[in-house]
């Protein structure tokens, strides 16, 4: 009997040893996707206007690191707070933990050199090496051109100096572990020429990061079979709930029969003036995706993305798009 107590005793020992010792490799060892590549961007004026462009009507960079004017629809940025920083994802929004939008504007980001930026846009790893959790879609921004990536630099590098400092971010447990482990090196791909309208239009609607909002998630991971069929839930601080639309290829609850001026038309319309100067009352529909930003995509880009969204397997999934507060 006290052989057999020997044994177990000495087991869960050795378990308790591998274990600290996987944790240990976690936190130290990882994230490990390299060092960051040294150039420096330069900084002309077709490379800013066209990150411009990017940061503010495809990958839209300002929407987070702006903030947020909630009393117009789709929370359009804030003039004079561009690139900021501050927003807040946390638990109420169903994330493992508290998460800060950083300061990107010079003031923020005058520490880092243009490949650290590069790195940490396109792998999520900061200038220190520590691991970012990926509200910012890293892994997406990671399969763009490398010069798209530049010219994103090279916009941000010239917006109006802010001094805010946001506060550090935090995991909950498990969360503070497993975030060391997503990080990963970067795939990127060339833009397709334009004529290539469905993989130009592909590209498009990875650096917009479509999928990640327009997908049902389980603890923060997208549910395999559910991409672009909508529904996921995004809860709004007065109780209201709004879920994403279903951009799928289905006829019935997606987009399958839609006409790509009705797509392009939608945009347009949630980004004129009158959008942007209404007023919301409390309670009043309202969404989280920032719709007056991709509204001032170019009529081609959008029309290559809605190409592009015919193409994916059809999701079969009415979305009840929005539930107001209860009162």
């Amino acid at each position: 009997m006290k052989k057999l107590k020997r044994i177990l005793l000495f087991l869960v020992a050795t378990v308790f040893v591998l274990l600290a010792g996987v944790l240990l490799y976690i936190k130290v060892m990882l994230p490990n996707v390299g060092p960051a590549p040294v150039f420096t961007v330069e900084r002309t004026a077709e490379r800013v206007a066209r990150g411009e462009y990017l940061a503010n009507h495809v990958a839209v960079c300002i929407d987070c690191h702006s903030k947020r004017d909630w009393s117009r629809f789709s929370g359009p940025p804030t003039d004079g707070t561009y690139g900021m920083g501050g927003d807040i994802f946390d638990q109420k929004f169903g994330f493992p933990g508290v998460y800060y939008a950083k300061n990107i504007t010079p003031s923020g980001i005058s520490r880092y050199t243009d490949g650290e930026l590069f790195r940490v846009i396109t792998t999520g790893v900061n200038k220190e090496g520590e691991a970012m959790f990926p509200v910012m879609p890293f892994h997406y921004y990671g399969q763009m051109d490398e010069e798209d990536i530049k010219s994103i630099i090279a916009y941000i590098r010239t917006l109006k100096p802010i001094e805010n400092v946001t506060p550090k971010s935090s995991s909950d447990f498990p969360m503070n572990f497993i975030l060391n482990t997503i990080p990963h090196k970067g795939n990127p791909m060339k833009v397709p020429a334009k004529s290539d309208v469905v993989s130009y239009g592909k590209y498009l609607t990875n650096a917009s990061s479509c999928i990640e909002c327009h997908t049902k998630v389980d603890k923060g991971a997208l549910i395999p079979g559910t991409e672009f069929g909508g529904g996921r839930e995004f809860p709004f601080p007065d109780g209201s709930i709004v879920r994403s639309g279903n951009i799928s290829s289905d006829k019935e609850t997606g987009l399958g029969k839609w006409k790509k001026e009705t797509f392009v038309a939608l945009f347009h319309a949630h980004s004129d003036s009158t959008t942007l100067h209404t007023t919301l009352k409390p309670g009043d529909f309202n969404s989280i995706m920032p719709w007056t930003m991709y509204g001032k995509m170019t009529t081609e880009d959008l029309e290559a993305i809605f190409a592009y969204l015919q193409t994916v397997p059809a999701v079969n999934n009415k979305v009840d798009k929005f539930s107001p507060a209860k009162k």
